[in-house]
């Protein structure tokens, strides 16, 4: 309730005038002011002359005054003024139609708690003006005229904030989704390439090991065969990310974490099966066995890694050095965002000296009662 209040009185317009708009409307406005500011037929008095001037100039430029990004204390002085010189060119003896261009323009660009004051008081003040003065060039009809003219600029001017506030949250949109298209890309980027590089590096260095020491050739060139099909899937798997069509597969990622844990001589207890997984859950969790088995083979300096699964969870431990990380890298903070869509949470567990564990688990969704 206090922020509708607020904008009632303080609202600001959505967006400066475009630049089109900007170059025509001082053309435009000017004709459609010397339509019916040129007092034809009547005797020119300089000083009706000077305020019909000024009062052009104010109608002619209000736009770059009252529907800019300006502070109320540049917008109100300047409604202000315009009414002050429409009500000055009214007592020169012009028709009560003159007070129109102060009134439309603050209709357009005022918030409407204004729009209430100063229209308001301009044609009550109308009225009494005709009430005491015979003589003014105006009748009753006339001022519901003018209502009536101005109460529809006002909609017109709050359909065209709309329609600018809607054309910025458009831009607004395009832009979140650029940033959440960059992100993705750089997620996925991130679990390919970091644990098939990082397979293909344990390999390599299993290839050089056996070819410097000429124990078993034959070995060595089978690594380099995985080395080189790894590269290739890799290479697949980019363009497949980049395209939004590439999907993993839990059974397929224990395959490959078997192989590489072989490939870095460590011992992995790993399931046979993942018939017991939730369909839904088994590529994000086939996310979260890569970039963990990638962390064994990195930092953890481990000679065993044990997985178990479950329905809902899976829990990767290692008996590594169990350091804390400092901060969370790349790899977990995606990987808590993948579980987080999902409704589920990432659990990491340090046990210095004893090992480090990674349990990522999603609620069980709950039974459907049928009444």
């Amino acid at each position: 309730m206090a922020e509708d209040r607020t904008q009632w009185w303080n609202e600001h317009a959505a967006g400066r005038p475009r630049p089109r708009f900007a170059r025509r409307w001082p053309v435009a406005g000017a004709i459609f002011y010397l339509a019916s500011a040129v007092p034809v037929g009547q005797r020119l008095d300089p000083l009706l002359v000077v305020l019909l001037v000024a009062y052009g100039l104010c109608y002619v430029t209000f736009p770059y005054f009252l529907l800019s990004h300006r502070r109320m204390r540049v917008r109100l002085p300047f409604a202000v003024l315009m009414l002050v010189l429409g009500w000055a060119v009214l007592f020169q003896g012009a028709s009560i139609y003159m007070l129109l261009y102060a009134t439309l323009a603050i209709a357009m660009s005022m918030p409407a708690g204004w729009v209430l004051v100063f229209d308001g008081a301009a044609v009550a003040g109308c009225g009494l003006l005709l009430l005491v003065h015979n003589d003014v060039r105006g009748t009753p009809s006339d001022i519901g005229t003018v209502v009536g003219i101005t109460t529809t600029m006002f909609f017109m001017g709050r359909l065209a904030q709309t329609v600018r506030r809607l054309r910025r949250a458009n831009e607004e949109i395009a832009a979140l989704a650029v940033s959440a298209e960059r992100e993705r890309l750089a997620r996925d980027l991130h679990d390919i390439l970091g644990h098939s590089l990082t397979t293909i590096a344990v390999k390599a260095g299993l290839a050089r090991r056996l070819i410097e020491t000429a124990s078993d050739e034959e070995r060595a060139v089978t690594e380099i065969r995985e080395v080189e099909a790894l590269a290739r899937s890799a290479l697949t798997d980019v363009r497949a990310t980049v395209s939004e069509y590439r999907e993993v597969s839990l059974s397929a990622e224990l395959v490959g974490a078997r192989a590489a844990l072989r490939a870095a001589e460590i011992d992995a207890e790993l399931p046979s099966a993942v018939d017991n997984v939730r369909p839904e859950l088994q590529s994000a969790f086939g996310y979260v066995l890569r970039e963990a088995v990638t962390n064994v083979l990195r930092h953890s300096g481990a000679s065993r890694v044990k997985v178990r699964l479950g329905r809902n969870w899976l829990e990767i431990s290692d008996n590594g050095r169990g350091t804390e990380p400092a901060a969370a890298g790349n790899g977990l903070r995606g990987l808590a965002e993948r579980l987080a869509q999902l409704g589920g949470t990432l659990q990491v567990r340090a046990r210095p000296g004893e090992g480090f564990q990674l349990r990522a688990e999603v609620p069980a969704a709950k039974p459907v009662e049928v009444s």
